[in-house]
C-alpha cells in the first residue's frame, strides 16, 4: 500500500493520511537523510564547498522530511486522537535525534565554515548568506564544541525535551476535555445571552445528554465567567480552569504537570551550562533582538512601573463598582470578568453581545481578505475543490499578477479533540526548487471560535475577530515573502523577539472606521455597524488596558526569572510566580491558581525565555501602524511598503533594520502607550 507522506503533494491529501503512515515515514525519510549526509560528508572532503554543494542538498532534504511531517504535527494538534497521539510521540524523538546529528556534524560544521569563509561567499544573495551565518550560530546552540560525552549527553536532552513537551501538551488538552459540568436546565445559567446558551446546548447534543454542558474549552469557559449571574457556579467553572494538569482543583493530580515543569526547566538548565551559558535565558537570547535577560526584565519593569498607577486606579473602580451595584464586597479572582462586563456596559452602554450580531464570521473573514487585498495588492479566492481534514476547514489561494503565490487553510471553530487557543503554522514554505521552479508557501491558520449553532452563521466577539486578524497576520508574513532559501523565508530566521510584529500589527485595522465597514454588518438585516456602536467601541477601547498591560507583564516577567535560575527545586516555580505576582499583580490570584500548568506557550511551544516578545514586538507593531495614523489607515503605498520593507524580507536581514527602513527611525514605545491609553 503506498504511503502518502512518501509521494510528492502540492498539498497535503488529508483524505489519504493515516495514523499508521507516520511511523515508515519518518524512518524510510531519516534513512534516506542519513544516507545523503554521509555522501556529502565524504564529497565536500575533497571538494570546494559552494551553495549548491551541500547547503542546498540540505535543503532539499529536510523540506521533504517536513512535507511529511507538517500534516502529521497539525493533524495530531487539530483531530487529537489516541492513534494520532501515539504516532505523533513515537516520531517525536527520533526527529529529535535527527536535528542534533545535523547539529552535531563536524564535517558539516566545517563545510558551513568553508562556504563562509571562501571567496564565493561574498557573490552569494543576502538570503544565502544570512542562513549560512544562522547555520553555523545554530551549530554551535547544538553543542558543536562540546567533547563526545557532552555531545551526547546533549543530545539525550534534546531528545527528552522533546518528549516532555509533548506531554506536557497532552496533559492540558486531557485535563481540559475530562471536566465538565451537565445543567438540566437553564436555571443555574441566569445572565448567559442566547448565543452563549445555545452553544452549551449545542455541547451537550454533543455527548447526547439533555441540558446544557459547561466545559473548559475557551468559549464555554468565558461564556460563563463573563454572563452567569452564579457566583458559585463562575468560582466552579474558573477553579477547574486554573487548576488543569496540576495537583489543585477537582481533578487534583491527574494529567499533573508539576513534574514535568521541574524537569523540563532542569533539563534546560543542564543545557545551558553544557553550552557555557549561565541560564537557559542567555542560551534563548542568542538569535533574538534582546541581548541580555537583564535588557529584557528592565524593559519589562519599566512598561511595569509606568503601567502600574493607571491599573490600580482600574482596579479601585472595580472593587467600589462590585460593592455598590453588585453587592459583591470582597471581588474574587471568578468575579473580575463578570463585574468588568457589568461595569463596561454602565460607563460605555456596550458590552461583547451587542456587537456580536454584526460580526458574523463569514463577513469578517471576507472582509479582512478585502483588507488584505487592497494593503498589498493581491487577490484571494476561495477554493471548494481540495481537500481536508474537517468540514469546518476552508481553502484560499493568494494570487499577484493573475498567479498563485501562496494559499492557506482556515479552521476556525472549537470542537473536541482539538487543542485550545489560536495559531498559525507551515504547511509549505517559499523556496526554489532545483528545477527553478518555486515552490509557493502553504499556511495552516487555526483558531477556536464558537461554532455555528442550528444553521445560523458564528458570531464572534469583537476580541475574536482581534484573534483572527493576528493568525492571518503571522499567515502573511509566511506567504508574502519573496526569499527563496527556506531558512530564511517567511517568518523562519525572524528574530522570535520581532515574529510578533507583522500579527499585532495587523489587529489595528480592527479598530479603524473605514477597514471596519468591511468586515462588520448586522447578521440579519446585513446593516453596518451604526457610528453610535463604533464610537461606543472606540471609547471602550482601552478599558482596563492597564489591569492587561499587567497581566501580560506577569506572565513574561515569570518566563524570563524561570528560565534563568540556575537551580531548580521542588516549589521553586511556584515561589518564582508568587514573586513576581507579589511585584506585578493587581489582582491576587487565589492560593490553589497553578496557572503554570497550562503555560503551553513556555513549556510546550516556542516561547521558553521569549514571552516578552509579544510587548517587545507591540512596541514595534504599534509605532509602524503609527505611520498608517498619520498617512492613511488604508493607504495602499504605505501597504506596499510594509508589505516590501518587513513581510517580503522574511529572516533575510535584521529585524531592527527592516523596521527602521520602514518608520524611518528607530522604534519608540510611545505609540504603545498613547495606544494602551497609558
Amino acid at each position: 500500500m503506498s504511503n502518502p507522506l512518501l509521494e510528492s503533494h502540492h498539498l497535503p491529501p488529508f483524505d489519504r493520511i493515516r495514523p499508521e503512515h507516520v511511523a515508515e515515514a519518518i524512518e524510510t525519510l531519516l534513512a534516506d537523510n542519513r544516507a545523503v549526509v554521509a555522501r556529502l560528508t565524504q564529497a565536500a572532503a575533497s571538494a570546494p564547498v559552494t551553495w549548491e554543494s551541500v547547503p542546498a542538498v540540505l535543503e532539499n532534504l529536510q523540506d521533504r522530511l517536513e512535507q511529511a511531517w507538517a500534516p502529521v504535527s497539525h493533524l495530531n494538534a487539530v483531530m487529537n486522537s489516541e492513534a494520532w497521539r501515539s504516532a505523533y510521540n513515537d516520531a517525536l524523538p527520533r526527529l529529535a535525534a535527527w536535528g542534533t546529528e545535523l547539529g552535531q556534524n563536524e564535517s558539516l560544521f566545517q563545510t558551513y565554515s568553508a562556504l563562509e569563509q571562501s571567496p564565493g561567499f561574498a557573490g552569494l544573495s543576502i538570503a544565502h548568506q544570512q542562513s549560512v551565518r544562522n547555520a553555523l550560530r545554530d551549530f554551535r546552540l547544538s553543542g558543536i564544541g562540546l567533547p563526545a560525552d557532552q555531545k551526547k549527553r546533549f543530545a539525550d536532552i534534546v531528545e527528552k525535551l522533546s518528549e516532555l513537551s509533548s506531554a506536557f501538551s497532552d496533559n492540558v488538552l486531557d485535563a481540559t476535555q475530562a471536566w465538565e459540568l451537565v445543567l438540566p436546565d437553564a436555571t443555574r445559567l441566569r445572565g448567559l445571552p442566547e448565543s452563549a446558551l445555545g452553544l452549551l446546548a449545542a455541547l451537550a447534543q454533543q455527548k447526547e445528554v439533555a441540558g446544557y454542558r459547561i466545559t473548559l474549552d475557551f468559549p464555554s469557559y468565558i461564556a460563563v465567567l463573563t454572563h452567569a449571574e452564579d457566583r458559585a457556579l463562575r468560582e466552579a467553572v474558573y477553579t477547574a480552569y486554573v487548576t488543569r494538569a496540576s495537583d489543585q482543583g477537582p481533578l487534583a493530580g491527574r494529567f499533573d504537570n508539576s513534574t514535568l515543569i521541574d524537569e523540563i526547566l532542569k533539563l534546560r538548565q543542564e543545557q545551558a551550562r553544557l553550552l557555557g551559558y549561565a541560564s537557559y535565558a542567555e542560551v534563548s537570547l542568542v538569535p533574538k533582538m534582546a541581548r541580555s535577560p537583564q535588557q529584557v526584565i528592565d524593559f519589562l519593569n519599566d512598561l511595569a512601573v509606568r503601567t502600574r498607577p493607571g491599573a490600580d486606579k482600574e482596579m479601585q473602580e472595580l472593587c467600589a463598582f462590585a460593592r455598590s451595584e453588585l453587592g459583591i464586597d470582597t471581588l474574587e479572582p471568578w468575579d473580575v470578568t463578570f463585574a468588568s462586563e457589568k461595569l463596561k456596559e454602565k460607563k460605555y452602554s456596550i458590552s461583547q453581545e451587542m456587537v456580536r450580531p454584526y460580526f458574523p464570521a463569514p463577513r469578517v473573514i471576507a472582509g479582512m481578505l478585502r483588507i488584505a487585498e487592497k494593503l498589498y495588492g493581491i487577490s484571494i479566492r476561495e477554493r471548494h475543490d481540495i481537500t481536508s481534514w474537517h468540514p469546518d476547514v476552508t481553502y484560499y489561494e493568494i494570487s499577484e499578477h493573475g498567479s498563485v503565490v501562496a494559499s492557506f487553510f482556515l479552521d476556525p471553530y472549537a470542537r473536541a479533540h482539538k487543542r485550545g487557543g489560536a495559531w498559525m503554522a507551515d504547511c509549505r514554505v517559499r523556496r526554489r526548487l532545483d528545477d527553478g521552479s518555486l515552490q509557493k508557501p502553504v499556511a495552516f491558520l487555526t483558531c477556536n471560535f464558537n461554532p455555528p449553532v442550528d444553521g445560523k452563521p458564528a458570531l464572534l466577539t469583537h476580541e475574536e475577530v482581534t484573534t483572527l486578524f493576528h493568525e492571518f497576520g503571522h499567515g502573511l508574513h509566511h506567504m508574502l515573502t519573496r526569499q527563496e532559501v527556506a531558512a530564511v523565508s517567511g517568518i523562519n530566521g525572524v528574530a522570535w523577539d520581532a515574529v510578533e510584529l507583522p500579527s499585532q500589527f495587523f489587529e489595528n485595522w480592527c479598530w479603524a472606521a473605514e477597514p471596519l465597514a468591511l468586515i462588520a454588518s448586522h447578521v440579519e438585516g446585513g446593516e453596518p455597524l451604526p457610528q453610535a456602536l463604533l464610537e461606543k467601541m472606540l471609547a471602550a477601547k482601552n478599558f482596563q488596558s492597564g489591569l492587561v498591560m499587567l497581566r501580560q507583564l506577569e506572565f513574561a516577567l515569570f518566563d524570563m526569572h524561570v528560565h534563568a535560575l540556575t537551580d531548580i527545586e521542588p516549589g521553586t516555580v511556584q515561589r518564582v510566580l508568587d514573586e513576581v505576582r507579589g511585584r506585578v499583580a493587581v489582582i491576587p490570584p487565589k492560593v490553589f491558581n497553578r496557572f503554570q500548568n497550562s503555560f503551553s506557550h513556555i513549556f510546550a511551544g516556542g516561547y521558553a525565555a521569549g514571552y516578552y516578545s509579544y510587548k517587545w514586538a507591540e512596541v514595534l507593531s504599534a509605532d509602524a501602524f503609527s505611520r498608517f495614523e498619520e498617512e492613511g489607515v488604508m493607504n495602499e503605498a504605505v501597504g506596499r511598503h510594509f508589505r516590501e520593507t518587513v513581510l517580503a524580507q522574511g529572516g533575510s536581514r535584521d529585524a531592527l533594520e527592516l523596521f527602521m527602513e520602514f518608520r524611518g527611525r528607530e522604534p519608540s514605545v510611545d505609540a504603545l502607550l498613547r495606544h494602551s491609553g497609558l
